[in-house]
């Protein structure tokens, strides 16, 4: 079976082996439900990944070349998802009723290593393998694009400032909101919720387009409490999204963002740098702030908006699952992540070779966080 960026892989004897001891014994319900890998000789022999959207294809190239490497060990499950979900599993526990490994385009929040640790995945390790950027594009055959923060916050936001006030947002086209910009009705498609890259595109743009033209001020001016938090409600109005139709969540991956401008060809959407580079023929990018997205300006820091690509691990699935340990030290490696490795002619930015050869070092002793 294949999945949207390559090949997924479905260990159906498994599931049958499974099936067959639960049909056998009742008494073997509770022991797979329960089991935190005291024996190891039963448990599954395939590891199994969830998570980012924005990490899948990078981890399926990966998960593929470790297969065709290590003819020992089976080929990984890749899913998908989006952050947020991947890491709600992964924090379900540990057996081999979970997973192994999240990806994730946004870092682990407090509150989900506090559920971890709550269910028993106490030590994790963290594997930042490199960088990405967030784009605006447009259909292939536009006008170039040249954008502010504060355009993306003016056309998007559920609340704007005028004439000093707040208001529901008034403007129906890019055009109200920059006389640069085409004379499109606002139509938006923007990662849901549950997506890493939301979270990056609520920091880096929508806060940032807000503190831009001051409503950041007039949304604490309102709010009750001290400074602090004034500030926290007015942060969090800043990033809150139109709801007229204008902004449209997209709970699935960049095809169905793509899919959308390819239906309406005078939407804006947001995608991954490395989805962009390998669907130049159908889409434009936009700068913003002057900065076009490019691996040389977001590895010097330039582009405004990148983000941190990684992936958690279980460390007390590390020697349990076959292949796990040698999966990801195979992930981290230079011939993977490296200048010159696939995952770069994709789309990846690599890390500083400093940090990356740290990163090795962390791996290969399974240091937690």
């Amino acid at each position: 079976m294949y999945g949207i960026y390559g090949p997924r892989y479905h260990l159906q004897d498994q599931e049958i082996s499974v099936s067959n001891k639960i049909l056998a014994s009742t008494a073997a319900v509770a022991v797979l439900g329960s089991l935190a890998f005291a024996a190891p000789a039963v448990a599954r022999d395939q590891i199994q990944i969830a998570g980012s959207s924005t990490v899948l294809p990078y981890a399926n190239i990966v998960a593929e070349q470790f297969g065709k490497t290590f003819n020992n060990f089976k080929t990984p499950i890749v899913e998908s998802g989006g952050s947020s979900a991947g890491l709600k599993q992964f924090c379900q526990g540990l057996g081999e009723g979970t997973i192994d490994i999240a990806n994730a385009s946004r870092k682990i929040k407090e509150g989900e290593i506090a559920e971890c640790a709550k269910n028993g995945v106490k030590e994790i390790v963290e594997v930042q393998f490199g960088y990405d950027g967030i784009v605006f594009a447009v259909d292939s055959k536009s006008d170039d694009w040249a954008i502010e923060p504060k355009d993306i916050y003016l056309a998007l936001a559920a609340e704007v400032p005028k004439d000093g006030a707040l208001v529901a947002n008034p403007y129906k086209t890019w055009k109200e909101v920059n006389d640069k910009l085409p004379d499109w009705p606002i139509a938006a498609y923007i990662p849901g919720e549950k997506h890493g890259t939301r979270e990056v595109f609520e920091e880096k743009v929508m806060h940032g387009g807000c503190k831009a033209v001051g409503a950041d001020k007039l949304f604490a001016a309102k709010a009750e409490g001290d400074d602090a938090a004034k500030k926290k409600a007015g942060d969090k109005a800043c990033v809150q999204v139109r709801k007229d139709g204008a902004a449209v969540d997209i709970d699935g991956d960049y095809t169905e963002t793509l899919a959308r401008i390819t239906s309406n060809p005078k939407g804006v959407g947001v995608f991954g740098l490395s989805f962009f580079e390998n669907n130049t023929d159908k889409l434009k990018v936009a700068t913003i702030s002057g900065i076009a997205p490019s691996v040389e300006t977001i590895s010097s820091g330039e582009y405004p908006v990148s983000r941190p690509l990684q992936f958690y691990v279980k460390k007390a699935h590390i020697g349990v699952i076959p292949g796990l340990k040698e999966f990801v030290e195979f992930f981290a490696s230079d011939r993977m992540i490296g200048a010159d490795g696939p995952l770069a002619e994709y789309g990846l930015v690599p890390s500083p070779d400093a940090e990356r050869t740290k990163l090795q070092e962390d791996v290969k002793a399974a240091k937690s966080m």
